[in-house]
């Protein structure tokens, strides 16, 4: 199953950037045995719209431009389910055996994801409680990724 991050907003930080991309590679190694990758992500610029629900409806078009029909689309949303680390790695492996062709994680811009995304989000994920930057959600998603890759290979990484 392929992995895809959609977001809105370029990683301007270069040690985040460094970090999403060190994750990201890991992931793609750790799950090809798998059948997971291989993890493709794609940046988005910020809509210009004058308005939040103007900027909104476009982000969300944006967003779902790419998703295919059959892709498992995750909007990552602070209202969102809460998962575990195992049960997040358990959510990866029944969508990849479901036969899922793309997984896709939507990563909507600073004033949250338009209804259109919402909408077609088959889960809306939680990254937890606390307001995150986007590229900081960025990278706890990637190294989440990772993690359940290794949780469902046996790897011991996670040691919980």
């Amino acid at each position: 199953m392929r992995i895809a991050i959609t977001a809105i907003g370029k990683l301007k930080d270069p040690e985040e950037r460094s970090i999403v991309e060190r994750y990201a590679k890991r992931m793609s190694g750790a799950g090809k045995p798998l059948g997971l990758g291989p993890l493709e992500i794609r940046e988005l610029p910020e809509s210009r719209a004058p308005d939040v629900a103007t900027r909104k409806r476009d982000e969300a078009a944006r967003l779902l431009k790419d998703v295919g029909s059959g892709d498992f689309v995750v909007a990552l949303e602070p209202t969102g389910k809460s998962l575990t680390s195992e049960a997040f790695a358990a959510f990866m492996r029944a969508t990849r055996d479901g036969g899922t062709n793309t997984c896709v994680f939507l990563i909507g811009g600073p004033d949250g994801h338009g209804e259109a995304a919402l909408d077609a989000a088959a889960l809306k994920l939680s990254l937890g409680s606390l307001t995150l930057p986007h590229g900081l959600a960025r990278v706890v998603l990637v190294e989440q990724l990772y993690r359940a890759t290794t949780i469902l290979s046996g790897h011991p990484y996670h040691r919980a």
